[in-house]
């Protein structure tokens, strides 16, 4: 299932379907948490398996069925461990599912149409063709009712095995799997809530429903601090209790009702001018306002993802594995699940549905022209991926205990859980093995390196030509992140001296910022008088003046022949130039404005001074150049 951790993008990222792949920073630490977390979760399932089949067998069974009770007057909430777990944990585990989800589809990969139609058919695909499986092989009576634990995919588990059988590189692919399991996360949930709740309380229900209203209504009346969101959200998730729906819907509802947003300008530049306060006047009061500057800079939405998602992968999931993995198999309990149509049925649906479905979606999308694959993503890149979406272990594990009764049935089922978990790794070990050999798919990750060298004749070149340490910029005037960098360049060169050459190509970002291709053809009709760093300082102290009049200012400004610069501003040959680093950068693998190259191997990561400099070191000592002596 789809767990995120949100921190604040430092890219401007395009909306354009070409640029929809780039990974952002958020992502990233969203996908090293889970992948990092599954570990643990494997450690879990041991310990479940090993308690549930040894001589304290009993000690497991009556330790999650203890009562636990909390009273509040002459209110009182009792359930077993087991059900706190499972309708109180999870319930958190999928509040932060819902607020990845709205993250993804508010600001993140999945904000327009074109990036969301092949996972969404893929992610569609990979749920529809399980279902069909498992209803196929499975008996009738109870056992037809447990369709639903076909149809989940848990994210740590599925990126830990990817890590592990993958390919080497597997950014993009990561990518468009977490935007499958976006679509997967929201049908399970309704499936959930749906068809294996209880009789519904109605006056209980309208109770939760209205305040799901307040809480998508606080955003609007300017509430920033956490705490009301989390309060409404708690009280939503004892309503849900009482009105007899699983917890997973409250959680999941309440996620999806918290908004995203982008880090807007003026609030990082409010943020930054109380911080300086701060700075040159260390009193708590200030401290305080800067505290909160920083806490409205940044939205409600990834300020609790940061919060909740350690403790949803590292403490929630396990907890979970060691409530619910406990299968007893002694007693000739294995060897009836091994000849069990249910068992069978669970792992055909996860293992081949999942594969027949996800891929089938992903190429019917692509052939019927709604959408492409990511850069770097190849059709048995998708079929691997497909398979390992077969580990469908936390939602499914869920959906058993929901589903079925009879306890013989229900150990069954889990046995074809766990059993789809092996079987879809060592199938995707196989797939992604013959992907490389017989069609050359090695890597699933967007280039990483430039796609031309730097060129003294053509490039923007400051420091001399010939320096040894080489930092290469892919940027757009219009962009705030990438205005600030330009102080980290002039502390790179103040630091490095003569052997650092710091270089600027064009990635005017036109769909987010309508002023950057302007721009850019005004710093190249600059160049052709010899002031092009000029102009480029000038653009960059000049943001929200973008005009074409006011570049026609600049320019007299800087002194320039002011006719020539605009016949050159209009002229082709000018637009041809930042066509051309434009798609440079889409061959080099950037995607978002500032991306850096140390060298020749784009960097990820902070862009900071001291982490270039220290790139920059490294990248000295491996090419054998002279590394610095400041």
């Amino acid at each position: 299932m789809l767990r995120a951790k949100k921190s604040e993008d430092s890219q401007s990222r395009s909306r354009r379907s070409e640029l929809a792949a780039q990974l952002s920073t958020p992502v990233r630490n969203f996908m090293a948490t889970e992948a990092g977390s599954a570990g643990l979760l494997l450690v879990a399932v041991a310990v479940a398996l090993i308690w549930a089949n040894s001589s304290w067998s009993d000690a497991y069974t009556s330790l999650w069925h203890t009562d636990l009770s909390l009273s509040l007057g002459n209110a009182e909430l009792s359930m077993s461990l087991e059900h706190w777990v499972n309708d109180g944990l999870m319930a958190l585990f999928f509040f932060v599912i819902g607020l990845e989800v709205r993250y993804e589809v508010s600001v993140g990969e999945l904000n327009s149409r074109s990036r969301i139609m092949i996972p969404a058919l893929a992610g569609i695909g990979g749920m529809a063709v399980p279902i069909l499986l498992y209803l196929a092989i499975a008996p009738g009576g109870e056992a037809a009712g447990g369709w639903g634990v076909v149809i989940g995919t848990d994210t740590a588990f599925m990126l830990g095995a990817l890590a592990v059988v993958g390919p080497r590189f597997v950014t993009q692919l990561r990518v468009f799997l977490l935007a499958i399991t976006v679509i997967d996360d929201i049908v399970a949930v309704t499936v959930i809530g749906v068809v294996y709740s209880g009789s519904i309380s109605v006056p209980a229900l309208i109770v939760a429903l209205v305040l799901g209203v307040v809480l998508a209504a606080l955003t609007r009346f300017g509430v920033w601090h956490a705490a009301p969101y989390v309060l409404i959200v708690l009280v939503m998730w004892l309503a849900t209790l009482d009105a007899g729906l699983h917890a997973s819907i409250a959680g999941m509802l309440g996620g999806l009702l918290i908004p995203a947003r982008s880090p807007s300008r003026e609030g990082v530049e409010q943020a930054a001018r109380l911080f300086r306060a701060f700075r040159q006047s260390p009193l708590a009061g200030v401290g305080k306002t800067a505290r909160k500057g920083l806490q409205q800079a940044v939205s409600v939405n990834e300020r609790l993802q940061t919060v909740l998602h350690p403790w949803s992968s590292y403490v929630i999931v396990p907890v979970f594995a060691l409530a619910n993995a406990g299968v007893d198999l002694r007693n000739g309990v294995l060897t009836n699940a091994l000849t069990s149509a249910v068992t069978w049925a669970v792992v055909v649906g996860l293992v081949v549905g999942k594969l027949l479905g996800i891929w089938g979606g992903a190429r019917l999308g692509t052939w019927a022209g709604l959408g492409k694959l990511p850069t770097g993503v190849g059709p048995g890149h998708v079929l691997g991926g497909g398979v390992l979406s077969g580990i469908g272990f936390t939602v499914s594990l869920l959906i058993v205990g929901l589903a079925f009764d009879d306890p013989a049935i229900r150990a069954e089922a889990t046995v074809g859980v766990l059993l789809a978990a092996v079987f879809s790794t060592v199938l995707g070990w196989l797939v992604f093995h013959l992907a490389a050999v017989l069609r050359g798919e090695t890597d699933a990750d967007l280039p990483r390196y430039l796609d031309r060298p730097v060129d003294p004749e053509t490039d923007h070149i400051l420091g001399p030509p010939d320096a040894p340490l080489t930092l290469v910029e892919y940027g757009d005037f219009e962009c705030p992140f990438c205005a600030r960098a330009t102080g980290v360049t002039a502390e790179l060169r103040q630091r490095f001296g003569d052997r650092f050459r710091y270089v600027f190509r064009h990635l005017p970002l036109p769909d987010v910022h309508p002023h950057a291709e302007l721009a850019a053809r005004a710093a190249v009709a600059a160049g052709y008088q010899d002031r092009f760093w000029d102009m480029h300082k000038m653009l960059y102290e000049h943001q929200d003046e973008l005009e074409y009049e006011d570049t026609i200012g600049y320019a007299a400004d800087l002194g320039l022949d002011v006719e020539k610069f605009l016949r050159d501003l209009e002229d082709e040959k000018t637009a041809a130039r930042v066509r051309a680093d434009a798609a440079s950068a889409e061959a080099s693998g950037a995607r978002g404005a500032p991306t850096f190259f140390i060298g020749n191997r784009r960097h990820t990561g902070p862009y900071d001074a001291v982490t270039l400099a220290h790139e920059l070191e490294e990248f000295a000592q491996a090419s054998g150049a002279q590394a610095p002596t400041k």
